[in-house]
């Protein structure tokens, strides 16, 4: 699956809301993350009463023949906590966990960090996709990690501990013939982790246990697939028959390929992009980069202090909006993407 065009608009859906402007971990808005694409644990969910999902669905139209070859990838973050612990005076390897520790001007925070992770069904031809309905299961196992933190006297006084919880789902792929030639293609994903919450566990501790922004990218290989925004007139009926949850499927690629399709947890048109004039991630997509790039050079020494603290991805978008020259700035003012002559009646309309 060729998926280098892909790539920008993945990064994009992945990091969607990971962290929003003003890029603090005391800014009310950070308080409560990851809004989208979340998968919980069952039990979880059941708490809720359903106010959060499971599982997410997706299903999309291809056209093609028995040897045509579909391969799925689902692809999503992990969560991971870092806290920080200050170190018992009386005892230098012991630890109580505490929201931010300063060391010699330096403060770390306690925060929550994310690693991609990635399941990939390899590509099969559509004979074998009709057998029967599949399940594949996944797993990522615990982890915990600790990096100490010295002062200027190489003394430990802190140290920071990442600990991730293991987690387990299903990708279920299931495919039916329409008529000679039109497949419909259905995936499923699942959050399959155990999670107690007996002890009325938090949402936080319970998206430790998450799949987050979570998405499903379709590949076909000697087929193409059908838009379910615009399908042709033949096919309306069917499209319409497409039954999608937590996800929608769009085409991706150049303009008019139809071998690669993604069902993203944010709403997208056919063929999206990210701006060429688009320095990098900024984690917040509801926001202009011209405007936000401009917010963020208005921010206090204080609050950048405090971003840069938060992580590491927020630390390295800082120093690049602040070493941003001034001819990129003004590229991001407005782009003209095209330009086209006016027919009289366009014209009319135009000045209507």
């Amino acid at each position: 699956m060729k998926t280098e065009m892909l790539d920008s608009i993945v990064k994009a859906i992945l990091y969607e809301g990971y962290i929003l402007y003003p890029y603090r971990s005391s800014a009310l808005k950070n308080r409560q993350r990851w809004n989208f694409g979340v998968l919980y644990p069952e039990s979880y969910c059941a708490t809720q009463k359903g106010a959060e999902a499971n599982a997410l669905r997706t299903e999309c139209l291809l056209l093609g023949d028995v040897r045509t070859q579909l391969e799925i990838a689902v692809r999503f973050l992990h969560p991971l906590m870092r806290e920080v612990g200050k170190s018992d005076p009386r005892e230098e390897d012991r630890y109580e966990i505490v929201d931010a520790l300063e060391v010699d001007g330096r403060v770390f925070y306690t925060w929550q960090e994310a690693v991609e992770r990635s399941v990939h069904l390899a590509p099969e031809a559509l004979s074998a996709w009709l057998k029967a309905p599949r399940t594949t299961l996944f797993s990522f196992p615990p982890s915990r990690q600790i990096e100490y933190i010295r002062d200027r006297m190489n003394r430990k006084v802190g140290a920071l501990v990442r600990r991730q919880s293991a987690i387990n789902g299903a990708v279920e792929v299931s495919l039916e013939r329409l008529d000679e030639k039109t497949f419909k293609a259905t995936v499923r994903v699942e959050n399959l982790t155990s999670f107690d919450v007996a002890r009325g566990a938090s949402r936080d501790e319970a998206l430790l246990c998450s799949f987050v922004s979570t998405h499903i990218i379709l590949g076909l290989r000697g087929g193409e697939f059908v838009s379910l925004l615009e399908p042709p007139e033949e096919l309306r009926a069917q499209a319409a028959s497409c039954h999608n949850e937590g996800v929608w499927p769009v085409l991706v690629g150049e303009p008019g390929a139809r071998d690669l399709v993604l069902a993203s947890p944010i709403i997208l048109y056919d063929y999206p992009q990210v701006a060429p004039e688009s320095a990098g991630d900024l984690f917040d997509g509801t926001e202009i980069d011209e405007l936000l790039s401009l917010r963020i050079l208005t921010l206090t020494d204080d609050e950048k202090r405090e971003a840069r603290a938060v992580d590491e991805r927020a630390r390295a978008l800082l120093e690049r909006v602040e070493g941003m020259p001034a001819e990129q700035l003004l590229k991001l003012h407005g782009a003209v993407r095209e330009m086209r002559p006016i027919g009289n009646e366009e014209a009319t309309e135009e000045r209507r």
